[in-house]
């Protein structure tokens, strides 16, 4: 194990702690059925910039409003006081153009393609996803194998226990993948699946254990 690594015990007793609703919570994500892909792609289109509370209120509205097969503008439904999604109106017109793409996009979700590729995929065929938003809408699924989501809550922490010595200014391809490699061999040092380490980041931060 590299001896840079700082604050392993309290990492593991917090890990200790959360392991059970960390289990409970990553079981469900594989249990999510086919017929909600559409809105969990849709949520994660929805969480740039914007707080992943009010991106779950926004697609709990999508839903309500059958925007899947609804000829709707969704635009109002993510312009809400109370849960507003940030830059609404270029998140809407992304929605639409995802939906009107949605039949190829399933088809790639759903074949035998590996984790690492379905991402490659749909970075590069769907408007609005970068690495992070994809690798969240694969584990949303139950389909991440271990790739990492690299938010800001994950980045700080990793520079907190010395996986990284610095938070990036910027976030190209190859930072990512690098991070992601160096995160990967964390998990694996210390024996803590990578994405049970994400929610024990994630739920430090939010203070709940959230999607």
């Amino acid at each position: 194990m590299s001896p840079r690594y700082k604050n392993l015990e309290s990492l593991k007793t917090d890990h200790a702690l959360k392991r059970t609703a960390i289990r409970r919570r990553l079981a469900e994500f594989r249990t999510i059925k086919p017929q909600q892909y559409f809105y969990e792609l849709a949520y994660c289109c929805m969480t740039p910039q914007s707080s992943a509370v009010n991106a779950t209120k926004a697609q709990h509205a999508l839903t309500v409003h059958n925007f899947q097969n609804e000829d709707i503008d969704p635009e109002p439904l993510l312009y809400q006081k109370d849960y507003y999604i940030r830059f609404h109106k270029t998140k809407a017109k992304l929605l639409l153009e995802m939906k009107s793409n949605y039949s190829v996009i399933y088809s790639i979700i759903i074949n035998g393609m590996g984790a690492f590729e379905k991402r490659e995929w749909l970075v590069k065929n769907v408007k609005g996803l970068g690495l992070k938003e994809a690798t969240h809408f694969l584990r949303n699924i139950g389909m991440n194998d271990g790739m990492a989501i690299l938010d800001r809550h994950i980045l700080k922490n990793l520079k907190k226990y010395n996986v990284i010595l610095s938070l990036p200014k910027t976030l190209t391809k190859k930072k990512y993948l690098g991070i992601e490699r160096r995160f990967q061999k964390f998990a694996n040092e210390i024996g803590i699946p990578i994405d049970e380490l994400d929610l024990v980041f994630w739920s430090n931060e939010a203070g709940e254990i959230l999607k």
